[in-house]
């Protein structure tokens, strides 16, 4: 049993070199340990408080995002419908422009017309009045023809002047 149960020397000695080692230990390694572990809950620390400074950032990043995102799709659809009013204005001119020079063309078509008719129905006068005259002139030769027609003729005219 003297294997199991201590000596009381055995038990004097293990507590002075206890007491020994341990005053050691607080006076040069005490402090240190405790410094490297108050370092490294500190840098623990700055890199937790980093890491939620990274996220409000990135927060403010998605934020900043979406609302940059939100403004490009509205000039997008403001740059669309400008687009579409003038193609719709540009369009629109162009159909005017079109019904106005149609309109012109139709009056200049029908003017063009009018002088054409008036010419041809000149023309026509024209060409009835010749008509008219050398059926006259034939008609007075056939008739004029003799001497005896003649007379006959001037007489009537004198009549018809000397009544009038």
């Amino acid at each position: 049993m003297e294997l199991v149960t201590p000596a009381i020397g055995l038990v004097f000695w293990m507590c002075v070199t206890f007491l020994t080692i341990f005053f050691i230990l607080k006076k040069f390694a005490w402090k240190p340990i405790l410094n490297m572990i108050k370092e490294r809950e500190d840098s623990i620390e700055s890199a937790l408080q980093a890491a939620e400074k990274a996220k409000l950032e990135m927060k403010e990043l998605q934020a900043g995002n979406e609302r940059i995102l939100a403004e490009a799709m509205a000039e997008r659809d403001n740059l669309l419908r400008e687009a579409r009013e003038t193609k719709d204005a540009i369009v629109n001119e162009a159909k005017t422009k079109a019904k106005a020079e149609a309109d012109k063309l139709i009056n200049q078509a029908l003017e063009s017309i009018k002088n054409e008719k008036m010419a041809a129905i000149t023309e026509l006068k024209n060409q009835v009045a010749a008509l008219s005259i050398e059926v006259a002139e034939k008609i007075l030769k056939e008739q004029l023809s003799t001497e005896d027609k003649q007379k006959v003729l001037v007489g009537n005219l004198l009549k018809e002047v000397e009544l009038n």
